[in-house]
Parts: C-alpha cells; structure tokens; sequence
C-alpha cells in the first residue's frame, strides 16, 4: 500500500507539473485561465505533499497535507464560479457564499485536528462532512454550468466539465464512506492521487476547445495523433509487462520461456499495428471525428497538398503527383488520371499508382460521352455506391463500361481548370472506412481545381515546347531553302548565258566550275539536315581570302564586284569560313540584284577602332526607305524582293552577333545602300588547318 502510494501521488506530481507548465507558457491573462492555472499549482502542491508524507510520517505533515487539499478545493471552486459567471449574470454569489462556508467547516476541521490527527471523532466529523459538502457543493456547480450553457457551446466544456465531476464523484464516495465509518479507507486514499490526475486529459482538451479562455492552446493534429498512439503503446506495453509478470511467476518450469514468447509475440503485433497505414488512418479519423471540431486541419492540409504538387518527385510525375495528393485526403491508396488529349476530343488515361494496367485503348472517354458531360456541367464528385444506391440523383449519368477493369473503383473527381474540363480522378477504395460529408466535398472540390491549373500548366509547356520544335525546324527548313534559292539562282544564270557563251570555252570552264560548286553546296544541305553533332567551333579565317573568294564567284554576274582591301597582310577573324562566306555573299548578292547593270557594288576591308575589322557593301541600287529598315529589315521573312523570302539578312545578322560582331545598315530610295559589319579581329593562325568540311553543312550563297 505504501509503495503504491508513492507512486500514485508521484504519477499525480509529474501530471499536475507538466499540465501546469503548459498552462503557464501558454497563458496570455484572463481571470478564468489564471483561475485554472492557480488551482492546477495548488493541486501539484497537494500532491508533492502527499508523496512527502508517505515517505515522512508526522503529525505536522499531515496537518500541512490536509490545508493544501482545502485550499486546492477552494482553487477548483473559484475555477467553476468563474466559469458559472460567464454564463449566467446572478446567483453567483450565492454560490460563492456557500463554497466559503464549506471551506471553511473544513479549516475548521483541520485546525482542531492540529494537536492529535483526528483522535476525536468530532474533530473526524467536522472534517468529513465540511469535505463531505464540498464534493456535493463541486458536483451542483458543474451541473448548474452545464444546464446554463447553450446547446452549441456545451461542446467545448463538455470534457472539463465531464472530469471535474468525476472528481467530485470521487470525493463523494470517499469522504461519505468516511462519514458514515468514522474513518478514511486507506485504499480509497491511496487512489485518490492517480484518480485525479486521470481527470487532467479532459481538462486539457476543453482547454484547446474553448478560445474565451485566452489560454492559447492548440496543439496540432499532428501532435495529437503521436501522442495518442504513443500513450496506447505505452498502456499496450504495461499490459504486456503486467501478463509476462504473471506467466513468469505462475507459469512453473515453463514460465520464463513463455514469458519471452509473450513479449516478442506482443512487440512483432505492436510493430505490425504501428507500421500499418489503415491502423493509422482508423486513428486520425477516430482522433478528428472526437477531439476537433473539424475533420482537417485545413492550413496543415492545404501546405501539403500545395507542396506536393509544387516539388518535383524523381519517382513519380505530376499525373501521378495529382493522384497521391487527392488520395491523401480521403485515405485512398491510389488511382488513375484521365486527361484531355491535345487535338483530340477524347479523354486518355495518363498515370495511375497502385492500380491493374489495363490497355489504355480500353480506357478511351469520348469527350460528348454521358460522363464527360456530367462532370463538366454539374462538377460534382461521384461516389459511385452512392451513385449506384441512390439512382434518381444520377439518372442523367451512364457509368462508362471500363469501370469493370477497376473493382475497388469509389470516387470520380472532375479537375476544372480555366478552359473547363481538363480530366477526371479515379481514385480506390479507402485504407478504412471513410464517411464523405460536405466538408469533405468541399476540400476535394477546391483541391480538384488547383490539381487542374497545375496539370493545364503542365499541357501548355508540354504544347509550347512542341510549338518551339516546330519553329525550330521550320527555321532550319527557311534557311535550307534560302540556299536552295541562291544555288537555283545560279543554275538559271547559267543556263540563261548558256544559248550565247556556250562554245566559247571560258565559259565552259565557268560552267563547269558552277555546276561542281552547286553539287558540292547540294551535299552540304544533305550533310545539314542529317548530321546531330555540333558544329565545329570557331577557327581563324583570313577575311581577305573569303571576300576574294565571293568576289570571284560573282564575277560572272552584273554589275561587277569590286574589292578594296589593305595592300599588305591578311585580316584575321575567328569564325567559320563557310558560314561567314555564305552571310557575306548574301549581302553582296543583294546588293547586286538592287543595282543597275551599269552601276557598281562595292566591297572594302580595313581596320576598324579597338583592333575591330570592318567590311562594308555598298551599292547604288534603289535602296529601302527609313520605315522599312526600322521596323521589317531585320525580321524574318520581311523583304522588298519579289521572289525573296527575307531570311537572309536575318540570318546574317543573327551570325554576326554571334561572332561578337554588329551589322548596320544604312540606306536611302533610288540613292542606294550601304552595309557595314564589324568584327572582333583576332590573331593569325600559326598554321593553315586547310579546307575542312564544316559540320553543319551551311550551304553558301550564289
């Protein structure tokens, strides 16, 4: 008895301690919060009290013992008139008059126990019955604050009240059986510290309920869950010490051996049980349904959801992402996504978790299909036993025929985005049973449109990076027939001069060397649109030899080229002599078809400022008005010409900025144009690489 005593009122110790500490941080003023933090202090005094007079008996101890009881009655007393006061606004008083008298018949009675602990059965008596009174006192005002409050807000004191009138209860029986004895049980007594401290759950959780306390607690679901599962490991474990107890001393020569049985049989079971994910849900719902007002704790919820779909997840995509998300909520183990086919007026299935893979040609959802129009009309989130139980609601609805593919098949979740429909979620069936309420439909339904904006996010970029592809090929495409245009261009002049030049046999050699030329740029294009590997980098290049080798392939056309450049010396850039030759040659094509035949075309290589080289194109041809050269030069597919296709220029321009160069134009009607680009020079080359084929098969201009 002495040994469960001590620890009784040391559980009682520890749980008024820690209760109180709480309460103290927690505190933010209020006389009812004060009022409970002060008589959760006199309780742990009572308490210590009691553990120290178990282990030190004395007539003083226990004179010390039975003041701190009276006065942390009085604590609990002052704690329910406050509370009787905010919800009624008279007899209060009355009330208050009647605990100070119980109060004080009880002070009474220690006083007068002070020199012989209750050798007079008067002494005994008045003590009894002032403590006698105060149960019954306690259990009247717990009665009177639960019939004055309002049916919507017995909720939140419901568990307070519920343990502070088990206390009383308590004390009803052990001062009565006292009373009418003339003596304590010492059982009773010894129980009494636990039977308390039992109580302090419920207190706490009226705590968290009700904010007109200005006691700021409100532990997270989170915390909740933990600790509920740790306290019933905990109470799971005593179970399984106190029955291994027993199988070891009463057990014989098996005892010892079926005790070890026992308590790895009940660690492999606890470790199974935690380790499920039904148990765990089981849990959180019993939990939320019967400590929160609310079933989700929708900031903790929404962060999750939010943050799930935000961060990448090397194992599963956003389809899948989607999925997880919405069966989180609702506790389902997976399912599949439908989404709408770009171009297409049909619904395809795109991910699934934790479902059978069927062919998804089976899976197709027509997009006028009876489905499809009732999600997108009515948004409504389909339980399919209620849709099969409750037929009137749906009658509009003809559940598609691959939902026999999926026999644990429970919801159907539309995801409305901007552009309406964007697809639909079908998720399983829960880990535990699962009650679909309002709130519920509400979290799903505003869950369900940012799961679509993510997902129509999703097919525009998955849309837009298909559109670039087919920018990308179509420019390639422009440039390659740029040049097919220059190279035909070429053939047409000669065969033109064909009819009058062809005995004469420079013109043959021309001939010759034009058609080994066009086959050679021919190649280049195939080489072009074949080869994947990058282009070679950039190299030296003497400027002088390109523009004397495009000044050499003009030099069958009119009006003639004509080039300056230093009278000493090379001029070197880093570039690639075939493209730089192709972008080049384009500029003074142009500049020759613009010109009169009698006119000139003029090219000039020198030195520009900070080691820059410059070539200019001039010509006297009809030139562009100013409107033309600020808003569609430099555009593509912008030109002035008949059977031009305005890449040219752009892609020059394009090149040279590559380069680390700048390309400007200057030009006025019927006066003519002057181009001018610049490049970075660069050193020569300490050796000639010769002629080598370049990677990307550039094609040069005619």
């Amino acid at each position: 008895m002495t040994a469960f005593a001590f620890w009784g009122y040391g559980f009682a110790a520890c749980a008024y301690a820690i209760f109180g500490l709480y309460l103290y941080l927690a505190w933010r003023g209020g006389r009812i919060g004060g009022a409970l933090l002060a008589a959760v202090g006199l309780s742990l005094l009572w308490a210590l009290a009691q553990l120290w007079s178990n282990q030190k008996f004395g007539v003083n101890i226990h004179v010390v013992v039975l003041m701190l009881d009276v006065l942390r009655a009085g604590g609990w007393f002052v704690f329910l008139l406050l509370l009787l006061g905010s919800t009624i606004s008279h007899g209060v008083r009355r009330y208050a008059v009647v605990a100070v008298a119980v109060l004080a018949v009880q002070l009474a009675g220690v006083a007068s126990s002070s020199g012989y602990l209750f050798t007079g059965a008067l002494t005994l008596r008045l003590y009894l019955g002032g403590a006698l009174a105060g149960a019954i006192l306690g259990l009247a005002l717990v009665e009177q604050i639960y019939r004055s409050l309002a049916a919507d807000a017995r909720w939140a004191l419901k568990p307070v009240l519920m343990g502070l009138g088990a206390s009383f209860l308590f004390e009803l029986y052990l001062f009565a059986d006292g009373f009418l004895f003339g003596r304590l049980d010492p059982l009773i007594w010894v129980v009494r510290g636990p039977a308390h401290a039992l109580v302090l759950p419920l207190i706490a959780l009226s705590v968290m309920r009700n904010p007109a306390w200005a006691l700021r607690m409100a532990p997270s679901r989170a915390v909740v869950f933990h600790t509920a599962a740790l306290g019933a490991a905990g109470a799971y474990l005593l179970v399984v010490a106190a029955a291994g107890y027993y199988v070891r001393y009463f057990g014989g020569e098996w005892g010892q051996a079926l005790q070890m049985v026992l308590l790895f049989a009940a660690l492999v079971l606890m470790a199974a049980f935690m380790s499920s994910a039904a148990q765990r849900a089981r849990l959180k719902i019993y939990l939320s349904k019967h400590l929160f007002p609310y079933r989700y704790d929708y900031r903790a919820e929404w962060l999750r959801f939010t943050q799930a779909l935000a961060t990448p997840d090397s194992r599963l995509d956003l389809g899948q992402m989607v999925i997880k998300s919405l069966g989180n909520l609702v506790e389902s183990t997976g399912g599949v996504l439908w989404l709408r086919v770009a171009g297409e007026e049909e619904y395809r299935p795109c991910a699934h978790i934790n479902q059978v893979e069927v062919d998804a040609a089976e899976l197709v959802e027509a997009a006028d299909s009876s489905l499809v129009r009732f999600l997108r009309e009515r948004e409504w989130i389909i339980n399919l036993e209620e849709c099969r139980a409750n037929q009137e609601d749906f009658r509009d609805l003809a559940l598609p025929a691959w939902l026999m593919y999926f026999p644990d098949a429970w919801l159907l979740i539309p995801l409305t985005g901007g552009s309406g429909l964007v697809g639909f979620v079908l998720l399983g069936a829960p880990r535990t049973r699962f009650e679909i309420d309002w709130e519920v439909l509400d979290l799903l339904k505003t869950a369900q449109h940012q799961a679509a904006s993510y997902l129509e996010r999703m097919l525009a970029t998955t849309e837009l990076l298909e559109a670039r592809k087919f920018e990308s090929f179509t420019r390639m495409s422009a440039f390659v027939v740029h040049d097919l245009k220059n190279l035909v261009a070429q053939l047409s002049l000669m065969l033109k001069n064909a009819e009058r030049h062809k005995d004469n046999p420079e013109f043959q050699q021309d001939m010759l060397e034009t058609v080994a030329h066009v086959e050679s740029k021919m190649r280049e294009l195939m080489a072009q649109l074949q080869e994947k590997r990058s282009i070679d980098p950039p190299r030296a290049v003497d400027l002088v030899r390109v523009l004397e080798n495009i000044r050499q392939r003009k030099r069958g056309q009119r009006p003639a080229v004509e080039l300056q450049r230093p009278a000493q010396g090379g001029v070197v850039v880093q570039a690639h002599p075939e493209r730089l030759e192709r972008v080049i040659g384009h500029i003074v094509q142009n500049a020759i078809e613009a010109s009169h035949e009698d006119s000139k075309v003029t090219v000039t290589l020198d030195h520009s400022a900070m080691g820059r080289v410059r070539v200019v194109v001039e010509d006297h041809g009809r030139g562009m008005s100013e409107t033309f050269l600020r808003e569609h030069l430099a555009r593509p597919f912008e030109t002035t010409k008949a059977s031009g296709m305005g890449i040219g220029v752009y892609e020059t321009r394009q090149y040279i900025r590559e380069l680390g160069g700048e390309v400007n134009f200057e030009s006025t009607l019927e006066v003519g144009t002057r181009v001018s680009i610049e490049l970075p020079g660069a050193a020569p080359a300490t050796r000639d690489p010769g002629r080598t084929h370049i990677k990307t098969g550039e094609g040069s201009d005619a």
